[in-house]
Formats: structure tokens, sequence, C-alpha cells
């Protein structure tokens, strides 16, 4: 597909697959790549191109690099990684390094809030097969589907391949979770694999930058890994408690109808916890969300 642009030029659409420096690679709908380069008007109004940008760019001749024209508006976007128009957020897991549900959650409430369609790979099977019933036990009120995978042993990848399909999927999580090794299985290619620093218990960081693969039928990303996910800035912390899908049926429910389910009487929410229909884990972890929102909100303006 193709327009003419006002200066003459023919103008292509396509989408962003991988960027590295200030260089970015497009592919057509045709399967074509082109390497492109970014025009300093999007510096200026402050946006950067991000891997599974559509954009209008026009194809260089020669061996000149053609220039991105335009970023389609995007309809999700993840700052860590930083990638665009995702539609499904893998979250991988494992036992080691040391599963964070901190930072887990984090990752699902900013996928929630764009509507993504959200899995959690529990990595590493074949070192540890209590994980994923904790894993499960915790997130099955929120409605998340937990698949136990070995990257190794290639257990459950079928099943989790099969949830993936027909989706722009991004795999996340901490560095070392074995996100790269899953991906050399489930689209049988050979990305670079790193291992567990033994000092600190952290993975190593094997993705330098983002890429989009399609293989196998399947359409992901490949990206760094990391372990600090910073709060948002700013919202309002009456907007927490809305990604929170099990908390969804208590709506209304509370004694109190701003309740923010942080210990107030008759409290709907707390209440389901006790009873065992909210993982009290998953109830902590959100206030110690809310708390953290609610100080970035009070010092929005210092």
């Amino acid at each position: 597909m193709s327009e003419s642009g006002g200066t003459g030029e023919t103008m292509m659409r396509g989408t962003l697959i991988r960027g590295i420096g200030s260089f970015y690679t497009a592919k057509d709908a045709a399967g074509n790549t082109y390497t492109l380069r970014c025009k300093k008007k999007f510096r200026r109004q402050g946006i950067s191109p991000l891997t599974g940008d559509e954009v209008w760019f026009t194809p260089g001749e020669g061996e000149k690099d053609g220039w991105i024209e335009e970023i389609l508006p995007r309809k999700t976007v993840c700052l860590r990684p930083p990638v665009a128009n995702v539609s499904c957020l893998v979250i991988v897991i494992a036992p080691v390094p040391e599963a964070d549900l901190l930072l887990t959650d984090r990752l699902i409430s900013r996928a929630v809030a764009q509507e993504m369609k959200i899995l959690i790979a529990v990595n590493k099977t074949d070192l540890d097969q209590v994980l994923a019933p904790v894993i499960s036990e915790q997130y099955r009120p929120a409605g998340i589907p937990v698949f136990p995978v070995s990257g190794k042993t290639g257990e459950g990848l079928e099943a989790l391949k099969k949830a993936m399909e027909g989706e722009l999927c991004c795999l996340t999580g901490q560095s070392g979770a074995g996100k790269s090794t899953l991906l050399n299985v489930l689209l049988k290619v050979h990305l670079e694999t790193g291992d567990i620093s033994r000092k600190i218990s952290r993975g190593k960081n094997t993705t330098r930058q983002s890429e989009l693969i399609e293989k196998e039928g399947l359409r992901v990303m490949d990206t760094a890994g990391f372990s600090l996910l910073e709060p948002e800035r700013p919202l309002p912390p009456e907007k927490i408690r809305k990604r929170y899908p099990e908390f969804v049926p208590y709506e209304g429910k509370c004694r109190f109808r701003e309740c923010l389910h942080d210990r107030e009487p008759g409290c709907a929410v707390q209440e389901a916890a006790d009873n065992g229909i909210i993982h009290p884990e998953r109830l902590l972890r959100y206030r110690q969300l809310l708390a953290e929102t609610r100080e970035v909100w009070r010092e929005r303006y210092d």
C-alpha cells in the first residue's frame, strides 16, 4: 500500500520491527524491509519511534536510507520495555531469580489500564514444580491464566503458544527469567541467552534492543529484561483499584462509596480476602502500590 506525498515522493506504510541507535527497520505488508532514519520534527515533538509502531515512510534510493514521515496513533504503549501496539503481555517469572510479584503486579496494572490480554508464564518448571501452583492460586481470582512452562524441556509451551496466537505479544519480566530461551523454542530461532549471576542471583541481560519477530504463526517482541519499574506519574490513587479485575465484583458493596480497599471499615474486598476469595497477598501488594501512588500524587507539583 502506498500513497503520494506532497513532495512527489512515494510514501509507504509499514511496521517498525527494530531500532538500533538512530536507525530503524520497517517491514511492509509484502515482507520487504527498509532501513530508515527519524526526522528531527519527532524530537521537537518529544516523540521517539518504538518497535511495533505503524508508520508512513519514504524508502531510500540506492544506498541512501529512507525516512520515517509519520507515526500512526498507538493502540498501547509499554515503557518497560519501550514498545508499541502490544495486544498481549506475557509476563515471565521463574524460581531463579526469585519471583518479584510486586513487579508483576505493576506490569499487570499498566496492561489492564490499556486493555491488553495478560498471560503469566512460570518458567523453569524443570527446576521447581511448586512455584506455578502458588502463582496460579494468587492470580486465578483476577482471571489471569498461568502457564507452567520450561524452555529447557518444552513443557507447557504448546498451550502457551496457542494462547498467544493472533496477538502482537511482548514477553516481559525480570532479567534471567528465561524469556529468550522460551522464544528460541516457541519461534525456532537462536537468540542469545544468558545465565544467572551467582553473586547477586540476577539474570544477565542478553537482549540489547527490542525486535519484532514473526515466525511459527506468532508475532512476538524480543525485549530486554529489567529489575525495576518506576511509578507512573501522575496517577490519581483512586484509579489503582480499577486495575484489579478481582475487585470489580465488589464495586459499590463497601460501606463507604469511595472505599479504596485500604483497611477502611466495612470493606467488601477485605471481607473477600478474609474468606479466601481474593488472595490476601495480592491485596497486600495492592496496598503497597496504593501507598506509593499516593505519595507520588502528593509530590506531583514539587
